[in-house]
C-alpha cells in the first residue's frame, strides 16, 4: 500500500518515491517530502497512483536503488500500469538509463520534474528564456542517454579527413550554441529590467517584495491587497513570473507590491542560476515580506530553506534587518488554541504578523507596519515653495510624505516627512 494517496486524475499514471537516505541533511520530514513531491507531480496533472518512502543506507552508483527495491517496484509498476516513475532525488544519466531498462518505464528525477513545471508556468519572455536555459543545461549533461548506441562517424575527405564528431559531440555543440544565444537574449532582458528599476527610482515608489516557500499563499495575499486577479491555486509553483501592482498605504503613500516565484528545498542548481535575474527584484526591494504557511507542520523547515536562498542571493542576516517582515499566513486553518499561542508569541515582535489571505485578518496591521518601516529614519521638515513650482510639488508627492499643505497668497507652506538622502536632493533642487 502507498504511504500517501491523493485525488486521482485522468492523466499519466505515476509512481513517486522519496529515497530517505540515512546520511541526508534534508530538513523536511520524509512524509512531508513525499507529499511535496506528489504535489509537484499533481501540479502538472500527473495521476499519482502510488507513493512510497524508501529507506536507503547508501546509493548504488549504477542504479541508485538496490536490486531488491527495484524488483519490488517493478512488480508495483506492472500491477498498476504505471507509465512514469519519479524519484525525489538527483539521478546521474547512467542511473536513470539503468533504472529505465530494469523497470521498463520512463524515469525522471526531482530536477527534471521541477523543470517540467517551470516550463508550463513561465509566460513572460524572460521566464521562458530562463526555463529554456535551465532545460538546456540539464539536457547537456544527459546526452549520453540518447546517443550511446551511435558509433563514431568520419568527417572530411582524404588526408584532411579524420575522426568526425560523434553524434553526442555534435549535439553538445548545438546545445552550447543555443545556451550562448539565450544568455545574450537574457542580458538584453536584464538591461531592460534595470532600466525599468531605474525609472521606478526616479518616480519613485518604494518596492515591497513578497517572498516565501512555494504554496505559502503569496499570490492569494497579493490578490487580496491589490484586488488583482493573479493566478493563485493550491498548487506548487502557481506563480513563476514576477507580478507588480501599485497599492496605497494608510498614510496615503503609494508603494509597488511585487509577487515573486516560490522557493523550495533542494531547488535545482540550474534553476537557481537561471532565475537569479527574476529574484533581483528582491535584492532591490525596500521592504522584504516573508510569507509563511503557519498551518504547515514543516513551516519552520520551510522558513530556513527560504532564508538560505536569500542568503545565497547576498542578503545576509536578513531576518535581523529593519526592512524584513514575517507574515504568518493561513491563520484561518489554525485551531483556536494554536492561534492564541502564536498571537502571544508575536506580541513582543515588531516584524511578525498573523494573517489570512482568505479572511483578510491582519491586512490593516500589515499595511500599517509597511508604513512604519518606510517612515523609520525619516526627517520632518517645514518648507515654503512658490505656487508656480509645480515640479517641486510633484517631486515631493513621489519622494516624501506630505503631512500638511497650506496655500498662502502665491506660496504653499508644507510640512513633510522625508528621508535624509531625499532631503539633500530637494535642497539641491531648490538651490
Amino acid at each position: 500500500m502507498p504511504d500517501f494517496q491523493i485525488k486521482q486524475k485522468e492523466q499519466v499514471k505515476t509512481c513517486v518515491i522519496f529515497p530517505n537516505l540515512s546520511t541526508s541533511a534534508v530538513r523536511l520530514s520524509p512524509q512531508a517530502r513525499l507529499e511535496e513531491a506528489c504535489g509537484l507531480a499533481t501540479a502538472i496533472d500527473l495521476n499519482v497512483v502510488y507513493g512510497e518512502i524508501i529507506n536507503l543506507k547508501e546509493i548504488k552508483p549504477a542504479s541508485y536503488l538496490g536490486g531488491g527495491v527495484i524488483d519490488r517496484l517493478k512488480s508495483v509498476i506492472r500491477q498498476q500500469d504505471i507509465e512514469l516513475l519519479i524519484i525525489d532525488g538527483t539521478l546521474t544519466p547512467i542511473q536513470q538509463r539503468n533504472l529505465e531498462k530494469k523497470l521498463e518505464t520512463k524515469v525522471i528525477d526531482r530536477t527534471a520534474l521541477i523543470l517540467e513545471i517551470f516550463g508550463e508556468r513561465a509566460h513572460t519572455r524572460e521566464g521562458t528564456l530562463q526555463v529554456e536555459l535551465a532545460h538546456l543545461s540539464y539536457q547537456r549533461s544527459r546526452l549520453v542517454r540518447s546517443w550511446t548506441h551511435l558509433e563514431r562517424q568520419r568527417g572530411g575527405a582524404g588526408f584532411l579527413g579524420g575522426p568526425g564528431e560523434t553524434q553526442i559531440e555534435l549535439d553538445r555543440r548545438l546545445i552550447d550554441d543555443k545556451i550562448v544565444k539565450i544568455k545574450k537574449e537574457l542580458e538584453k532582458v536584464k538591461k531592460t529590467r534595470a532600466l525599468q528599476r531605474n525609472s521606478r527610482k526616479k518616480i519613485p515608489y518604494p518596492v515591497v517584495a513578497l517572498v516565501g516557500y512555494t504554496n505559502a499563499g503569496k499570490s492569494s495575499l497579493f490578490n487580496m491587497l491589490t484586488n488583482a486577479n493573479v493566478f493563485a491555486q493550491n498548487l506548487l509553483f502557481a506563480t513563476l513570473d514576477p507580478t507588480m501592482r501599485r497599492i496605497k498605504l494608510p498614510s496615503g503613500r503609494e508603494v509597488i507590491l511585487s509577487d515573486t516565484v516560490g522557493f523550495i528545498s533542494d531547488l535545482p542548481h540550474e534553476l537557481i542560476m537561471a532565475f537569479r535575474a527574476t529574484l533581483e527584484e528582491v535584492l532591490e526591494a525596500d521592504i522584504i515580506v516573508h510569507v509563511r504557511d503557519i498551518a504547515n507542520a514543516d513551516s519552520q523547515a520551510q522558513k530556513k530553506d527560504v532564508l538560505d536562498v536569500l542568503e545565497n542571493l547576498g542578503l545576509k542576516n536578513i531576518k535581523e534587518q529593519e526592512n524584513y517582515i514575517e507574515l504568518l499566513n493561513k491563520s484561518d486553518l489554525l485551531d483556536n488554541e494554536t492561534k492564541q499561542r502564536i498571537q502571544n508569541h508575536i506580541k513582543q515582535r515588531n516584524n511578525k504578523i498573523l494573517t489570512s489571505a482568505v479572511t483578510g485578518e491582519g491586512r490593516e496591521h500589515f499595511l500599517a507596519m509597511i508604513d512604519e518601516k518606510l517612515a523609520a529614519g525619516t526627517l520632518q521638515k517645514n518648507l515654503t515653495i512658490s505656487a508656480a513650482q509645480g515640479d517641486i510639488l510633484a517631486w515631493l508627492h513621489g519622494n516624501a510624505r506630505i503631512l500638511t499643505k497650506t496655500p498662502h497668497n502665491d506660496k504653499i507652506k508644507l510640512c513633510v516627512q522625508i528621508s535624509e538622502s531625499k532631503w539633500q536632493q530637494l535642497e539641491n533642487r531648490l538651490k
